[in-house]
């Protein structure tokens, strides 16, 4: 008895995932050129401002802050560390969608020590939506990135996906540690609609 093996049904199944390989290697493209461009720059806000006036999402494109209240979160233990902030060290926490128009670019928990701060930044940071970057920068800040990861593509990527972390400490220029951030950046990014 001879055996036939027919190619047909492998080939078909190879031409149904082309498309989706192809689109899958473009956009880790971008997704490249984004993580890079926010770990060469001190100020996430000022990188999404570009990028949101280079996707046409806005204008004029700039990036603000939406500030979510009611969701505290306890400091860990280890945003204490990285902050060399001790238990008896106050720290405040800012939940932010940071948004271009109505597209939100990222959403970010920020620690903070409000005692390394200059008092008016502190009433800034309670009293509006004003991005953290924004106020701080005076302090002629340096982002420190812990680390930086690209969250698994969902397939078509929508533009509330999350498709990269990073986390940050910023220092001010003498490597005083000021905040502890955690940023989500979304599918908007990658021209995701």
């Amino acid at each position: 008895m001879t055996l036939r093996f027919s190619w047909a049904p492998l080939a078909g199944a190879l031409a149904l995932l082309l498309p989706v390989a192809a689109a899958a290697a473009a956009e880790p493209a971008q997704l490249t050129a984004l993580d890079a461009d926010l770990l060469g720059h001190d100020s996430a806000t000022l990188v999404l401002d570009r990028w949101c006036e280079r996707l046409h999402l806005a204008d004029p494109a700039t990036v603000v802050a939406d500030r979510v209240t009611g969701t505290d979160k306890p400091v860990p233990a280890a945003v204490r560390a990285q902050l060399k902030a001790d238990a008896q060290v106050p720290i405040g926490y800012r939940r932010v969608r940071l948004l271009c128009g109505s597209s939100i670019l990222s959403e970010a928990d920020n620690w903070y020590v409000p005692g390394r701060l200059k008092p008016e930044m502190n009433r800034t940071l309670e009293t509006s939506d004003a991005a953290f970057g924004r106020v701080v920068g005076p302090l002629g800040i340096h982002r420190r990135t812990l680390s930086h990861m690209r969250l698994r593509l969902p397939q078509p990527i929508r533009a509330n996906s999350p498709v990269l972390e990073h986390r940050t400490v910023l220092e001010t220029a003498d490597g005083t540690p000021i905040s502890f951030v955690v940023e989500s950046y979304q599918g908007i990014l990658l021209g995701a609609r």
